[in-house]
């Protein structure tokens, strides 16, 4: 008897050494959710739990080459795109990805670390803007990169006593601009916003969709964005309408980050597993 193929999903994205933020939180949260994870590497990271010593993008020739050997020989039922590494990193993927139209992009735009590491400067999000927002179906920036994206901004000088209303809808207006970039959805994470609860925001071409509150958790995680947005593309792969997806694949995520642990001297590092170790728990 054949057995049946688990859904695939493809990632472009640079490695991270400590298993903690992008190829390797891909690769994880993928598998975790019940999907067949392949990988494109865009680059080669120097990190730790702490920060980023170190990036060195791959040639754009070894990105297409990686990509088009893997497409000839699989179907593939989503595509994730982390951090790019170079101008024409982003061009070559951008040709890819445009002879797969019915396949959704999910694009987390990697512009710094969690620690504040510049990871991709104004060239290559401009060269992500006009090349890839166009064939988007999801963008997933926090509201730091929401800002910097649509406005140049990053917050740092908004107002300590900014309410959330007025943040909403500050950040209610960087959605618009995303929006009008081509995007179809844009999911704005709130972590660095000065609420109770991290409050996450889903938008479409007619609006707010959803708005959605979790518990903020102490301390800081690396590797959280990669894995929503892995964990949405996983979802969507399994056949989950966007809503749905968007929904489970943040109740996924807020579960690694309360599993989290810390190996380091830096950062938490999110348990994609969490449900293993928690069996193991039950049976002992």
């Amino acid at each position: 008897m054949t057995k049946s193929v688990p859904p695939i999903v493809l990632t472009f994205a640079a490695t991270d050494p400590s298993g903690g933020a992008g190829l390797q939180a891909d690769l994880l949260t993928l598998a975790s959710i019940g999907c067949h994870p392949l990988s494109v590497v865009t680059g080669i990271t120097v990190q730790d739990t702490v920060g980023v010593d170190g990036v060195l993008a791959l040639d754009a020739d070894w990105v297409n080459a990686q990509a088009r050997a893997i497409l000839e020989d699989m179907g593939v039922a989503a595509f994730k795109l982390g951090m790019l590494g170079s101008v024409e990193n982003v061009a070559v993927i951008a040709e890819i990805v445009a002879d797969y139209p019915d396949v959704p992009l999910l694009i987390d735009p990697v512009l710094a670390s969690g620690h504040g590491d510049e990871l991709a400067g104004d060239e290559i999000q401009d060269a992500m803007i006009d090349l890839l927002f166009p064939q988007t179906t999801l963008l997933t920036p926090n509201s730091l990169e929401a800002r910097r994206l649509a406005f140049g901004d990053d917050g740092d000088d908004e107002d300590e006593d900014g309410g959330d209303d007025e943040n909403s809808e500050s950040l209610a207006e960087c959605a618009r601009q995303l929006l009008a970039m081509g995007s179809e959805y844009v999911l704005i994470t709130g972590t660095h916003e000065r609420t109770s609860n991290v409050i996450n925001t889903l938008y479409s071409e007619n609006g707010l969709v959803r708005r959605y509150s979790w518990e903020r958790l102490p301390g800081t995680y690396h590797g959280s964005g990669c894995t929503l947005t892995s964990a949405i593309a996983a979802c969507l792969a399994h056949g989950l309408t966007m809503e749905e997806a968007v929904a489970e694949a943040q109740e996924y995520t807020w579960q690694t980050l309360q599993a989290g642990f810390r190996p380091g001297m830096g950062q938490h590092i999110p348990d994609r597993l969490f449900w293993a170790r928690e069996e193991e728990q039950g049976e002992d």
